[in-house]
């Protein structure tokens, strides 16, 4: 008769629900180092979404926010015009939030503001962090801050070049995301694997 392995166990930090697209998320995305300046652009843009709700409706929502903002090409989105935004803030696949979705007009704007001062928008960011991962050691996901020293110095940095819905607690969130700290539990398994 033959042997059947029993299921791998995975451990996944706290946070994590059993809802395989987060599942996903965590596992490959959130805390990897995120050095796309695009990429950049879109995380800061999106948490800004998230602002008031949990990060799962964003992410569910995702797809339909490159779609309808084009990838987050910051020349495409800058030229959104305000009869665009109003027909956007009707679409039921977006978090239907005036100030939110013009926000996403308004950084681009910004974004391309800095480009044009030749301001690399990935040193730029993570230049916050000394330009490596910050390692934590959390034992349970609680532990971490929700807000430093470091996201209100990018906070204030963004704000002062024009971008919108960039708190302090975003910034974070933002820098969690893209590995610019490195925030999973010490016994999650993604953990090693974000590692610089």
């Amino acid at each position: 008769m033959p042997t059947t392995n029993p299921p791998l166990t995975i451990h996944r930090c706290g946070w994590c629900s059993d809802d395989p697209l987060y599942q996903a998320y965590h596992d490959n995305e959130w805390g990897h180092p995120q050095h796309d300046p695009i990429r950049l652009f879109e995380k800061i843009c999106l948490e800004g979404q998230q602002a008031g709700l949990s990060w799962i409706t964003v992410l569910r929502k995702r797809e339909h926010y490159r779609k309808r903002f084009f990838n987050f090409d910051p020349v495409k989105v800058a030229a959104l015009t305000d009869e665009n935004l109003a027909e956007l803030v009707t679409d039921a696949g977006l978090i239907r939030h005036i100030g939110k979705l013009s926000a996403i007009r308004d950084n681009a704007k910004s974004y391309l503001a800095m480009q044009a001062q030749g301001i690399d928008f990935t040193e730029w960011a993570w230049s916050f962090v000394g330009g490596k991962t910050i390692v934590n050691q959390w034992q349970s996901y609680r532990e971490a801050p929700a807000k430093t020293v470091q996201s209100l110095a990018m906070s204030k940095a963004l704000k002062k070049t024009g971008f919108r819905f960039v708190g302090e607690t975003t910034c974070y969130a933002m820098m969690q995301a893209t590995g610019m700290v490195n925030d999973h539990e010490v016994g999650c398994d993604a953990r090693n694997s974000n590692l610089p």
